[in-house]
């Protein structure tokens, strides 16, 4: 498979190929390696919960990282973020600990809670998100607000009805949302080759008219660059963007899935050299603004924090059983009081039970 190299700023050996802007100094730089390198771990540490029954079925983000990286690292505190479920990086930024996405994935849906901010939480089914980010987006226009809504998908999702349909309602109505795809090439088993026959997920754009953009997305530098200019337009409200962002998805689709079962170790091998933290790193080497030395500091502090949010996970108390009921209704049915008392107590003779 033949990986296309879309705008960037830096390429996978290091080099600058596109004069970094002003905003790219040497501290922004290292808050996007160090961070790039805290996710990596983080994720590494949850397929490993997963693989010891610690936790749920997960998606990992490996060689993703940057794509929801440079998103989180763009968006003002204020803005609106509708996730799909890829994406780790840009919440933590958000506001959401480790801990709590871990909750979530453990299938606890208080870990759906990222209680700082007016973000949405995980989207599993495809595609609905950006209908609901469609129409935040369209609250905070008629309200006249100076944000936006910023919603992601995966490239697979472009071929849904919920993938078109907002985004139409977002060129007619000039909308402040921006939709970042992260094309990593496979939509579970599906290449993107075979599930559409676009050029460029950025040609949908077209067909609603606004405007589509593709940049690498694991070079962080282009994605923040994309989003922030998005945002900014958006801002000014000059309506939407949709930004194809290229990666690979260097895991399985999730920790359910075995992706050797269809595409070839070489392909996965070709695709490890446009690595989004092995290009910034050598870039770092290069300029003498990092070394092995900070790395492996870097790599202990990130470990102490990451075991840290573990433990709280692992330690967190049980939901409380009439959390069902509490939360699915305003106003509890009278029909249902029974069921819910019943409930509880027999949730209670069954805690009992195991002493």
């Amino acid at each position: 498979m033949k990986i296309t190299t879309p705008f960037q700023y830096i390429n996978p050996q290091g080099a600058v190929v596109h004069p970094l802007p002003e905003w790219a100094s040497d501290k922004q730089l290292l808050d996007f390696y160090t961070t790039l390198v805290l996710i990596r771990q983080f994720d590494k540490k949850a397929v490993a919960l997963q693989r010891t029954g610690q936790l749920g079925t997960y998606p990992s983000c490996l060689g993703q990282e940057a794509f929801s990286l440079g998103i989180g690292f763009a968006m003002k505190e204020d803005d609106v973020f509708a996730p799909y479920y890829r994406d780790q990086g840009a919440q933590y930024l958000r506001g959401m600990r480790f801990s709590t996405q871990l909750q979530y994935w453990g299938g606890d849906e208080r870990g759906s809670n990222n209680a700082q901010s007016q973000d949405l939480p995980n989207s599993i089914p495809i595609s609905t998100q950006i209908s609901h980010a469609a129409g935040i987006a369209s609250a905070i226009k008629i309200n006249n607000e100076t944000r936006a809504v910023v919603t992601t998908c995966g490239e697979g999702a472009t071929s849904r009805g919920d993938f078109y349909e907002p985004l139409n309602l977002a060129g007619v109505w000039q909308l402040p949302m921006i939709t970042v795809v992260n094309n990593n090439h496979w939509a579970i088993s599906t290449p993107s080759t075979i599930q559409t026959n676009v050029n460029q997920i950025a040609d949908k754009a077209l067909a609603v008219g606004i405007e589509g953009v593709t940049i690498d997305g694991n070079d962080i530098c282009a994605v923040f660059d994309a989003v922030s200019q998005a945002l900014n337009k958006a801002y000014q409200h000059k309506g939407a963007t949709l930004i194809e962002a290229m990666c690979y998805r260097l895991g399985d689709h999730t920790t359910a899935d075995d992706a050797t079962r269809y595409r070839s170790a070489e392909e996965v091998n070709e695709a490890w050299k446009f690595d989004p933290i092995k290009r910034l790193q050598t870039y770092l080497f290069n300029h003498s603004l990092w070394s092995p030395e900070k790395e492996q500091v870097l790599i202990t502090q990130n470990q102490q924090l990451i075991d840290k949010e573990v433990s709280e996970y692992l330690s967190s108390p049980p939901a409380l059983p009439g959390d069902c009921f509490d939360y699915l209704y305003e106003e509890l049915p009278y029909i249902m009081q029974e069921q819910r008392a019943h409930f509880i107590q027999k949730a209670a003779k069954a805690t009992n039970a195991r002493g």
